[in-house]
């Protein structure tokens, strides 16, 4: 005859399977009400809590239920899964171990211990936990799926694809390893292919959550950022509290010009997760891309802050426009780097023989009508095809503009890499045998910065675009010049550093300006009165910088800022109401609309003095505007970013027009209205030395770039350690 503790936990039992939890649990308490050390009703009811997500109680239960039987492999593997599943696995790990010591023979036990060590990143000991699973089991789908993921993560992805075809053949209903599959795929930029497998997954799993958010991601990635709504809103239908999907929903949001839905979506996000990786810093650009400047200050202590504390809040790309300070950048873009773990198998470049020229290829998406293109395209032409050979890896969109056309020709080769990923371009550019890789993006829009991770050549350098140190050990070198960097700022940057005789930026002398003379009028600008302008992009304008536009306007009588009309008219719209909380008529902000480079470089001429932002200086902006003939008033700073327009300003012998402070800048500006003469003159002297000065002799520049090569391979060739190189 059954004891009634017994008796009791049998009707728990069958409460349980029918899924009535509540009166399970009384049952169970009534058991221990008998016996309080009764192992089954203690472990049986850290099982139901379990159930019941209270995973708190549930371990208190586990624990008590392996105090009675310490022997007990299941109290030990269902107490480090609890751990597991709210995201202690370290405190997992001894129970994981001890449940495979009483349960050697149980694959499902060395699946666990496999899954907290992969969520620890200790890859190495989860894979021989999956590799014991499956000689327990070569046939156990769980064991594949994992391995799987735990390959993808170490961007093993066509092993990975592997190992899901295997899991999928013995498991067709899986929806998380069709889900997996897909997300392997995707990693490969075979996002079109991922779509039908993440459709399957949907179809056998509708209502997980994260199998729609990577559906959305799959889409945004393909541009198709309505779909990726659609996505993302089932997503959060099925689980309100994802804030991946609130937040990569507001990233689509952003993609179709909608930035106030998407600030909205990342306060969700934000109240969801404050700690979020880049959250802080998405929602901080958006603010500043309609100039919205509510609560900035706070943002920008908290975004430091946070990095100073090793948290990734924020994009290096995003700093630099909002924090001139090169030590907190520094962080910023190691912390980032850490995303691009230098995989292990492709392995290292093995040195090579000189060939009779030097293989230099140039990686960016830009390779079409773009601010990058605007300047280097006639440096590409210039290089000296008896010494290199020049070769594009172009990862941006196809486009037959006419930048791209002429940027066909101007390359040895020209490689559009936009379908392959970042482990196929590598052992492309290695089959190629290119000696020098040179990245012309950075951590720019849609980088491509795992390509370098892998070394795609043994030498690489970060050029041009991205204004910053990658705080990577995979960039060996970073052209600059020593205004931008001075010898002591050496140590904010994990490069070494060229040092060009003049300034760092190139530009293209065959870059047109239409004949066509503007009237004020035809531009929306009064008759009379002094044009200020700034045509840089509205990200760029702080509530500090703009305070002091207002007051240059305040003391110039009659004089106007002319600014670039952007894609949002919440730019203008918020510009205009901080100008007159500053007690400046709106109409005096003035907003120029989009025009062909021709025409915008000629309508420079109608203005009389060009505002630079701080810290994110005007870069190829500042030079449209000198080529143009339009002077440039700058105010240094500190960073890198902040310093390009004093580069600029020194390479066309203008550094009269370079100040320190913002008291100096809104003085010079103030000064300069009233001095037609003066500025005359240094219009005339733009004009007149245009193809001379050292930022617009482009053949200088490319013979000096190439100097900087020849001492790279110099000391490659002669296998000696990197160091800074001074092109004389």
């Amino acid at each position: 005859m059954s004891s009634p503790v017994a008796v009791l936990i049998q009707q728990a039992i069958d409460c349980f399977q029918k899924g009535n939890l509540p009166e399970a649990q009384q049952y169970l308490n009534k058991a221990l009400a008998i016996d309080p050390k009764e192992f089954n009703a203690l472990h049986i009811l850290g099982v139901v809590f379990v159930h019941q997500r209270q995973h708190e109680k549930a371990q208190t239960f586990f624990r008590r239920a392996i105090d009675t039987n310490p022997d007990s492999g299941i109290a030990h593997f269902n107490l480090a899964t609890s751990f597991s599943e709210t995201g202690n696995d370290e405190a997992a790990l001894p129970h994981h171990e001890k449940a495979t010591t009483l349960s050697p023979g149980d694959p499902d036990t060395w699946i666990n211990y496999g899954k907290s060590l992969a969520k620890l990143k200790r890859h190495e000991e989860a894979l021989n936990c999956y590799q014991k699973a499956l000689a327990l089991n070569p046939r156990h789908p769980q064991a594949l799926s994992n391995q799987g993921t735990l390959y993808a993560e170490q961007q093993r992805h066509e092993e990975a694809l592997a190992c899901f075809d295997k899991a999928l053949a013995l498991h067709p209903s899986m929806s998380s390893a069709w889900s997996n599959k897909a997300n392997a795929l995707c990693s490969l930029k075979r996002h079109e292919e991922a779509l039908k497998f993440y459709d399957r997954a949907v179809q056998l799993n509708p209502n997980n959550a994260d199998i729609w958010y990577s559906k959305g991601n799959a889409l945004c990635a393909l541009k198709r950022h309505e779909e990726a709504l659609f996505a993302f809103d089932h997503a959060l239908k099925h689980n309100p509290q994802h804030a991946n999907a609130w937040h990569h929903k507001g990233n689509a949001l952003n993609e179709l010009k909608r930035p106030q839905e998407a600030l909205i979506h990342y306060d969700q996000a934000l109240a969801l997760k404050p700690d979020h990786n880049y959250l802080h810093g998405d929602r901080l650009t958006t603010q500043m891309a309609i100039c919205d400047w509510n609560g900035i200050e706070a943002q920008l202590t908290s975004i430091a802050r946070r990095i100073e504390s090793k948290h990734p809040a924020a994009t290096p790309f995003d700093v630099l426009g909002v924090l001139d300070d090169p030590a907190l950048q520094q962080k910023t873009a190691q912390l980032y780097a850490l995303n691009f773990p230098s995989p292990l198998t492709l392995g290292g470049i093995s040195r090579r023989e000189p060939g009779e020229k030097i293989r230099v290829a140039y990686f960016s998406r830009d390779f079409h009508n773009h601010a990058t293109a605007f300047l280097t395209a006639e440096l590409f032409e210039l290089h000296d095809r008896r010494q290199f050979e020049v070769i594009a890896f172009s990862f941006g969109p196809y486009s037959a503009d006419r930048m791209r056309l002429r940027l066909l020709q101007a390359f040895d080769q020209f490689i559009d890499v936009r379908n392959k990923n970042d482990r196929e371009i590598v052992e492309l550019a290695r089959s190629l045998k290119i000696d020098i890789a040179v990245d012309v993006q950075g951590y720019q829009t849609e980088h491509r910065t795992g390509i370098f991770a892998h070394r795609a050549a043994p030498i690489q350098v970060s050029y041009l675009a991205y204004p910053g140190t990658m705080g990577a050990p995979f960039m060996d070198y970073l052209v600059a010049d020593k205004t931008l960097i001075p010898v002591e700022n050496q140590r904010y940057f994990a490069e070494n550093i060229v040092y060009l005789p003049d300034s760092y930026q190139p530009n293209d002398r065959q870059r047109a300006i239409s004949d066509k003379h503007f009237t004020r009028a035809e531009l929306g600008l009064p008759e009379s009165g002094f044009v200020f302008c700034c045509f840089n992009n509205s990200y760029k304008i702080l509530p500090e910088t703009f305070d002091v536009w207002m007051r240059i306007l305040e003391q110039v009588k009659d004089s106007v800022l002319w600014l670039l009309e952007g894609s949002n008219p919440l730019v203008a719209q918020n510009l205009k109401q901080t100008a007159a909380a500053k007690g400046i008529a709106p109409e005096r902000l003035i907003f120029a609309a989009q025009m062909d480079l021709p025409d915008h470089l000629a309508r420079h001429r109608t203005a009389d003095l060009f505002l630079d932002t701080l810290p994110y200086n005007a870069h190829t902006t500042a030079s449209d505007a000198l080529w143009a003939g339009l002077p440039v008033l700058t105010c240094q700073g500190k960073s890198f970013a902040s310093r390009v327009a004093s580069s600029l300003l020194n390479a066309v012998n203008l550094s009269e027009l370079i100040t320190h402070t913002y008291a100096e800048y809104a003085q010079c500006a103030i000064d300069l209205a009233s001095q037609a003469e003066k500025l005359q003159k240094m219009r005339q002297k733009l004009t007149e030395h245009r193809q001379t000065v050292p930022l617009f002799d482009t053949p200088a520049y490319v013979k000096h770039l190439e100097a900087a090569y020849h001492q790279m391979m110099a000391r490659y060739r002669e296998n000696l350690p990197l160091t800074h190189i001074e092109v004389g």
